[in-house]
């Protein structure tokens, strides 16, 4: 794929479950867009259809899933594995059609959608790549936690680090250059993970309606209850970089820089991407730089970039 062009799904391509919160049924059919649409989220459902463009500004809850929305209320909740998943792969362009409150759980990781993705395929559009580059760091820190975006002009770098009380979590690290390929192989089969203690208190407050050991990681005292157990040893600190990567996927373009965050969640993402957005002079917007071909050698994108304008500039 060259870097220095936008991108499209080639097909439509569908897949349907349920809600991991709502426990409702919806069906998500993925859509080719043009240039410069961006990734848009639209509910077919209601009488009168509705959309989002997926960004910062569209988020209206971060309380266990990310909300978007907007005056009229929610329109989709727990985005984060879609947009991962298109962010993670490379997609630009993209409508996400829905036709219920909540974007399917499937098995609680990236991979199905992954997988539809993948049988689409992805077609390359004449119009070139955008990335917001940092270029300056920004950081929020709360209650122990923080998160920082700094400056990182080869790519997108995630670090997480994660710390639960829990025998078979502990404290686990890892830090990867997100790119289609380790996207695929290192974060896309990671799942959602919860605890058998706090089933009763989200049930109550009208959460998790629809998990159940084919779409959560079920943790009790000192085991997975989950009869396949765990796909990878620290699935949790890679789930954790799975929903990082949908979460900044709301800054509307990719991002040249590196995440770090300790001990956080779909809040602090959206806390830090919010301040990033807030300063002008902490980014810029800038454009890859047309392929060149060598001689002898097939077309290569040089995954350089070269500045267009200026966040505060129209």
């Amino acid at each position: 794929m060259k870097a220095g062009r936008q991108t499209t799904l080639r097909e439509q391509t569908a897949i349907s479950g349920i809600g991991v919160h709502s426990g409702l049924p919806v069906t998500l059919t993925l859509h080719p867009a043009d240039a410069d649409t961006g990734i848009v989220f639209v509910r077919c459902d209601d009488r009168r259809e509705r959309e989002v463009r997926a960004h910062v500004h569209a988020v209206t809850a971060t309380d266990f899933a990310t909300v978007l929305g907007d005056a009229s209320g929610p329109l989709v909740s727990t985005a984060e594995h879609v947009l991962a998943a298109l962010r993670g792969l490379g997609v630009d362009n993209a409508t996400v059609e829905l036709d219920g409150p909540e974007v399917p759980i499937m098995d609680g990781s990236a991979a199905p959608i992954v997988e539809a993705i993948d049988q689409a395929g992805i077609a390359l559009l004449p119009a070139t790549r955008r990335y917001i580059q940092v270029i300056k760091p920004v950081r929020i820190a709360k209650d122990g936690a923080y998160g920082e975006l700094r400056p990182y002009a080869r790519g997108f770098r995630v670090e997480a680090e994660i710390q639960f009380e829990h025998p078979l979590i502990g404290r686990q690290s890892l830090a990867l250059d997100v790119a289609p390929d380790t996207f695929r192989r290192e974060l896309a089969r990671a799942r959602t993970f919860g605890f058998m203690r706090d089933v009763a208190r989200l049930w109550s407050a009208g959460y998790a309606l629809g998990a159940s050991f084919e779409n959560t990681l079920v943790l009790a005292d000192n085991r997975v209850l989950n009869s396949d157990g765990l796909r990878f040893a620290d699935e949790f600190v890679r789930h954790k970089m799975l929903d990082a990567v949908g979460d900044l996927a709301l800054a509307g373009a990719p991002l040249l820089a590196t995440y770090r965050t300790v001990r956080g969640g779909h809040k602090l993402n959206h806390a830090v991407l919010s301040a990033l957005m807030a300063d002008p002079s902490a980014w810029i917007m800038v454009e890859a730089e047309p392929a060149r071909r060598a001689r002898g050698h097939a077309e290569m994108a040089t995954g350089l970039v070269a500045p267009a304008y200026a966040p505060d500039v129209s």
